[in-house]
C-alpha cells in the first residue's frame, strides 16, 4: 500500500543505506553487492567494471538477502519526490507507479518519435510554439479540424490546436498502413493538461457531408497518455479510406470538432 511520506528521521535514514553511489536511485531486490559488502543499483551495475566505493571486482555475483529482507519492509519515495510526489510505495510498487505518476516529466505530445523533448507541464505550450511552429491554433469551442492532402502516401499526421474554455486541447489526425493496401485513419482529442482536468470536458468529432454522418464523443486524453495508447485500443474515431473519401473534398477532410465542459 502507498500512503503519503513519512517525514520522521529515521525513515530518510534508513531509505538512504539505499542509495546507489553512481545514480543516487534507490538499489532495490534483487540487491548485489562486491566483495567487500558495498551496494550500487542493477542498472549501474551492468556499466561498470569495478565497485566505484572500493574499486574492487563486482563479480562474482553475491546476493545481499539481509538488505533485500530490509528493502521489503520500507518504503521508498516515488522518483518524481522533487517534483510534487508525497507517495512511498514498497519496492514491488515503485516502478509501475512511477510510470503513470502525473508528476512525472511530459513528453512532447505530438505524433511520431522525432522530438525527445521532455519538460513540466507549464513549459509545453511553449515548447510547442518554438519547435513546432507549422501548428495552427484555433479560438473558440467548435472549429472545423481541415486535413489537407488525405490521399498522400504512407503514414502522415495532421495536427492542429484548439484553445477554448482556458485551456489548450491538440486534435490528432494519424493515417496508418496496417497492413499491404489498407489504410485506416485515427482522430483523437489530447488535453494539454493532467488526467484529472482532462475529465472536466467531453469532445465530439464529426465527419458531415453528402447526406451522411459519422460521430465520435468521448472524454479528451491527457497529454500524460499520448496518442500511440489510444489509437492501440481504437479508443478514438476510427474510419477506413473509403469512409474518409465518402466525405473528403478533393482529398481534403473536414472535422467539426466540438469541446464542451462536463458538469461536476
Amino acid at each position: 500500500m502507498s500512503r503519503p511520506s513519512s517525514t520522521g528521521p529515521s525513515h530518510h535514514e534508513l531509505t538512504s543505506l539505499f542509495e546507489c553511489p553512481v545514480c543516487f536511485d534507490y538499489v532495490l531486490p534483487p540487491i548485489l553487492q562486491c566483495q567487500a559488502g558495498h551496494l550500487v543499483c542493477n542498472q549501474c551495475r551492468q556499466k561498470l567494471s569495478c565497485c566505484p566505493t572500493c574499486r574492487g571486482a563486482l563479480t562474482p555475483s553475491i546476493r545481499n538477502l539481509a538488505m533485500e529482507k530490509v528493502a521489503s519492509a520500507v518504503l521508498f519515495p516515488c522518483k518524481y519526490a522533487t517534483t510534487g510526489c508525497s507517495l512511498t510505495l514498497h519496492h514491488t510498487e515503485k516502478p509501475e507507479h512511477e510510470d503513470i505518476c502525473e508528476y512525472r516529466p511530459y513528453s512532447c505530445p505530438c505524433p511520431g518519435a522525432s522530438c525527445k523533448w521532455q519538460g513540466s507541464l507549464e513549459a509545453v505550450m511553449s515548447h510547442l510554439m518554438h519547435a513546432h511552429k507549422s501548428i495552427t491554433t484555433l479560438q473558440g469551442e467548435d472549429i472545423v479540424f481541415l486535413a489537407t492532402d488525405i490521399n498522400l502516401p504512407g503514414a502522415v499526421d495532421w495536427v492542429m490546436m484548439q484553445s477554448c474554455f482556458g485551456h489548450h486541447f491538440m486534435l490528432v489526425l494519424e493515417k496508418q498502413e496496417k497492413y499491404e493496401g489498407h489504410q485506416q485513419f485515427f482522430a483523437i482529442v489530447l488535453l494539454i493538461g493532467t488526467r484529472k482536468q482532462a475529465e472536466n470536458f467531453a469532445y465530439r468529432l464529426e465527419l458531415n457531408g453528402n447526406r451522411r454522418r459519422l460521430t465520435w464523443e468521448a472524454t479528451p486524453r491527457s497529454i500524460h497518455d499520448g496518442v500511440a495508447a489510444a489509437i492501440m485500443n481504437s479508443d478514438c474515431l476510427v474510419f477506413d479510406t473509403a469512409i474518409a473519401h465518402l466525405f473528403a473534398d478533393n482529398g481534403n477532410l473536414g472535422i467539426n470538432v466540438t469541446i464542451s465542459t462536463c458538469c461536476p
